[in-house]
């Protein structure tokens, strides 16, 4: 008798090893461990896939089931390396100590664009800001909500802003991203019941390595889930071209069709309307310099 075909979601991955959120939830098994054939190597947290039980030991993967999206950074010798799939939001966690590098949550703005994604930006650690914040700070946040994104102020340690953020990842895929010490973790901790922590089955068996760069997966309590990657904490853009690294800027698009020329870099050809938006003060000038720099890195990697 042929075994029933079933669906479910990667919670985490150790090696070949997977541990699978039952899509049916079943009370009596709400994860699953399932074996990957080594066709399925790519199958990372996030993604659906459908699998059936064995007789005897992990159930098996049939297949890998079309994704939205997937999040990649660059790898070994600089090959792409999948983080994470079926994304519908980045929270961008920033703090103000350590300072937070307004280049970084740019990158992490294209990615949600390039993602097709949401993007919330989040100011932990509010107590600081009266000693840690500058007057170009609270103009960088004011350019961010001006051009459309959510910025929260919020603190892991009192719960200001918390249930502002578990409103904004209702019934959504969320992962978090941010450098280390800005309180992802003491966030994390805010939003997730402990009863959902279930990675533990595959690592407390000792069969399969947690590496520092595997993602988790947490079911939350108001039906939407959080991808913890320590893989997107300094996130650098994969090869992208001059077109993809504007087309996250997103204020720029009102103009970019006014630009004399199509394949217009907003650099430094003439009868450019993204720079004359800045000149008159509609685009950030910090916002188009930090572009520029961008724009400039991309190029200088791409003749290396």
């Amino acid at each position: 008798m042929k075994a029933e075909v079933n669906t479910g979601r990667v919670v985490t991955r150790f090696g070949a090893e997977l541990l699978v959120e039952n899509t049916k939830n079943n009370p009596d098994t709400p994860h699953v461990r399932c074996t990957a054939k080594r066709k399925f190597d790519s199958i990372v947290c996030g993604d659906f896939i459908t699998w059936h039980h064995n007789e005897h030991g992990n159930a098996s993967v049939d297949d890998l089931l079309p994704r939205t999206n997937a999040l990649t950074r660059p790898g070994y010798r600089g090959r792409p390396r999948t983080i994470a799939a079926n994304i519908d939001q980045l929270v961008i966690v920033n703090s103000w100590l350590p300072e937070t590098s307004w280049d970084l949550v740019d990158r992490y703005l294209i990615a949600a664009h390039q993602l097709k994604a949401e993007a919330i930006i989040v100011m932990n650690k509010s107590d600081l800001a009266e000693a840690h914040a500058t007057e170009a700070d609270w103009q960088a946040m004011k350019t961010y909500e001006e051009i459309g994104y959510t910025v929260i102020q919020l603190n892991a340690h009192t719960g200001e802003g918390i249930e502002q953020l578990k409103q904004l990842m209702d019934d959504k895929t969320s992962i978090f991203s941010g450098r280390s010490g800005v309180g992802k973790s003491s966030i994390a901790n805010r939003i997730l019941p402990e009863s959902d922590i279930a990675v533990g089955i595959i690592s407390d068996s000792g069969e399969g390595k947690h590496t520092t760069t595997t993602a988790d997966l947490y079911h939350l309590e108001n039906n939407g889930y959080l991808i913890d990657s320590p893989g997107v904490r300094d996130y650098a853009l994969a090869d992208i071209s001059d077109q993809e690294l504007a087309d996250g800027y997103i204020e720029f698009g009102q103009y970019q069709n006014q630009c004399r020329f199509h394949n217009c870099t907003h650099d430094h050809e003439p009868r450019c309307a993204v720079r004359t938006a800045v000149e008159n003060n509609e685009i950030s000038k910090e916002r188009y310099l930090r572009y520029i720099d961008a724009l400039h890195t991309l190029k200088e990697n791409s003749n290396s």
